[in-house]
């Protein structure tokens, strides 16, 4: 077997919740090992999580397979003496305490990399290490909202609509982590030394509003709630509703998609051009669509390029036979009492990860001390 891209790598992981976790299972995932230091007694919030899967709640169980728990009470000096060969022996630590916490224990950056030239640091917080916001609480919400991305789509205010996903925890938190920490590995192929990464939750939300940056930037004229063509701003990209209560997700944005999807729904000759009056058009299309239940439209979407869908619910997406036939769901966990579920499906490529028979579900808190408490 060819070995994976990061074995041999060891990861000294600091974090907790999602941001954090979710990186290191990745860089698990993909070989390296990973060691979750936790709080003595409690280890960390999200074993308490419920529902409970077992022993922890189910979320911890999906985030923290694969990986080895030491409990070490960080203010303590004998505790952290623990810590002194693994900093020595580490490829990568990740950390997400407020600023300042880790250097008041002692852990910070220029300390370790004193003692670990090689070390990369990564950092994750909502705000940053700099900056007027870098010490405030907040969660997901918060960092969307202050990005400006929350503002192009959240529903009317009256009824305001909360995103489904936690899009800077994930997308701004995990992902650029792994990003930035394959990167740095490989820079220190070349240079020998290790370096700090500060990974910015709220920072990297603005890739996603590329479109509405250029649009506002250039045109003076910025995207606001649920205005813009990719927020429903457009009858080519919109949520109709069918007969039964179900949704269709319609997006022919291209012309070649439009012009089949009008033919499709019989729309009348005279909306098709729906740049003479987009309102006029979108609700023609919304009560052609509401004319119908769910099981005609999908009947009708099928073999037709008109990238239009029935709207799925989780359960259903996690059924369905394409999802299936990827292998998406073909890990599965197993937990102190024999009971097994899927695992977290992760973007890694299948030549990259843990072979499914070697997969290891969420460690008891402390499974590993005496591995390093010697």
């Amino acid at each position: 077997m060819t070995p994976q891209p990061l074995a041999g790598i060891n990861v000294l992981d600091f974090s907790t919740l999602l941001p954090g976790p979710l990186c290191s299972l990745l860089l698990s995932e993909a070989g390296a090992k990973v060691i979750k230091i936790e709080r003595p007694g409690t280890g960390e919030e999200m074993r308490s999580y419920t529902p409970k899967w077992g022993r922890d709640s189910v979320n911890f169980a999906l985030l923290n397979r694969g990986k080895k728990s030491l409990t070490l009470d960080l203010k303590n000096a004998g505790d952290r003496a623990v810590l002194e060969p693994l900093i020595q022996q580490a490829d990568v630590l990740v950390e997400q305490f407020r600023p300042g916490v880790m250097a008041r224990l002692g852990l910070d950056y220029n300390t370790l990399a004193a003692k670990n030239p090689r070390l990369i640091y990564c950092s994750i917080t909502g705000y940053g290490q700099t900056g007027p916001k870098r010490d405030v609480p907040s969660h997901d919400l918060n960092y969307i909202s202050d990005a400006g991305l929350l503002a192009l789509s959240m529903g009317e205010p009256a009824h305001p609509v909360v995103p489904p996903a936690l899009i800077a925890d994930i997308a701004g938190g995990a992902y650029p982590a792994v990003m930035n920490i394959s990167f740095a590995l490989m820079q220190r192929e070349r240079t020998g030394r290790g370096c700090y990464l500060d990974v910015s939750m709220a920072d990297n939300v603005f890739t996603f509003m590329y479109w509405a940056i250029g649009e506002g930037v250039v045109t003076g004229q910025w995207p606001g709630n649920g205005t813009a063509l990719v927020c429903g701003g457009t009858p080519r990209y919109r949520l109709y509703p069918t007969a039964d209560g179900r949704v269709v997700a319609a997006a022919p944005i291209e012309q070649k998609f439009w012009d089949e999807f009008c033919v499709l729904i019989n729309l009348d000759p005279a909306l098709r051009d729906d740049s003479r009056d987009t309102i006029a058009t979108a609700r023609r299309v919304a009560e052609i669509i509401k004319s119908q239940p769910a099981s005609y439209w999908r009947a009708q979407f099928l073999g037709r390029d008109c990238c239009c869908s029935i709207v799925a619910s989780l359960k259903e997406a996690m059924e369905d036979p394409h999802f299936r036939a990827r292998g998406l769901f073909d890990h599965a966990l197993t937990n102190e009492s024999g009971q097994r579920m899927p695992a977290l499906p992760v973007p890694i490529a299948p030549a990259f990860r843990v072979p499914t028979n070697v997969l290891s579900s969420s460690p008891p808190l402390g499974a590993h001390n005496a591995e390093f408490k010697t």
